[in-house]
């Protein structure tokens, strides 16, 4: 669609600049470094807020940002004290969550993933860029996957078409700390469905309330883009969700076009003075999740029916 890819442009540029590939364009940026728990931290920079778990038994990367800022982020980590990076972790497929996949698998880490990422980023995504062999995660999952490292288990668990086919949260047990990957952004604009790649409306509401299942009120919650929030957050985000998703609907339900439901302003409320996705553009995104009868079926990998992971307890 046209109109997704015009969205992941603005996207792109908002984050990278009009030339994220190059190391100039990446001279000013600072890796800046928040402890949230003991042997837990995240980095914020350019691109995805990276997650960090390290200890004894390794460090665990979520997300590495772009290529240029490998260096940056390598020495944020040993500033932490922490071992070079033993396995990482790609929330989704995108390029500014992505970027570092290639530096940090030469380097030696296991890079893992939901099985759609690796099936997306290996048809080299949009733009026809081939994705090397060493950028590809090594290790695919289709439910979850747990690491019990560090003392804690470490749950990288699948979430259905939400924002694209092959999310993941990534949830440290017992340091109750929740990696949303790109299901939420605080406070920097409104959400990013990508459609292309087999988001949904529906699958991001579900996912947030997934994720809330999970959690508690110590939850200490790194969005995929913003500053760092707490379940009271996620909790407006999916009431903000689920109110669209269910104005949009009666909408729909009364005969209204696209252009009418965006003329009613259901989005504006809720805009993020700034945000890469506009309010037109987001309902956008809920009424062709809304219409589209295969809106929740784009899993390539969802051979059978859902099964649980072990997490559904919490």
């Amino acid at each position: 669609m046209q109109f997704n890819r015009i969205a992941l442009a603005a996207l792109t540029m908002m984050i990278a600049g009009p030339a994220c590939a190059q190391d100039g364009e990446m001279a000013d940026v600072e890796i800046r470094t928040e402890q949230l728990a003991p042997g837990v931290a995240v980095l914020f920079g350019r691109g995805g807020n990276i997650g960090v778990s390290y200890g004894e038994d390794g460090t665990v990367l979520i997300d590495d940002q772009f290529a240029p800022l490998t260096g940056r982020i390598q020495s944020a980590i040993a500033g932490l004290g922490a071992d070079p990076v033993r396995f990482l972790i790609n929330t989704h497929w995108h390029g500014d969550h992505t970027g570092g996949n290639e530096n940090f698998g030469e380097a030696g880490a296991v890079i893992m993933a939901h099985e759609n990422v690796r099936v997306r980023m290996a048809a080299n995504g949009r733009d026809g860029r081939v994705v090397p062999q060493a950028a590809l995660p090594v290790v695919t999952y289709h439910d979850g996957v747990k690491l019990h490292l560090n003392g804690d288990t470490v749950h990288a668990i699948h979430l259905h078409n939400g924002h694209t086919d092959g999310d993941s949260v990534i949830w440290w047990e017992n340091a109750n700390v929740a990696h949303m990957g790109d299901l939420y952004f605080n406070r920097i604009s409104l959400p990013y469905i990508d459609r292309d790649s087999g988001g949904s409306a529906q699958g991001m509401a579900a996912a947030i309330d997934r994720v809330l299942a999970i959690t508690d009120d110590e939850t200490r919650i790194i969005p995929g883009h913003g500053p760092m929030a707490t379940r009271a957050d996620l909790i407006g985000y999916r009431n903000m969700l689920l109110t669209i998703n269910e104005q949009v609907q009666a909408a729909i339900d009364a005969g209204n076009s696209l252009e009418e439901i965006q003329a009613m302003n259901i989005a504006a409320p809720y805009e993020v003075e700034g945000g890469f996705i506009s309010a037109e553009q987001y309902i956008g995104f809920v009424h062709d999740s809304l219409t589209d009868p295969n809106a929740m079926a784009h899993d390539h990998a969802d051979h059978g029916p859902d099964h649980d992971d072990g997490d559904d307890h919490h």
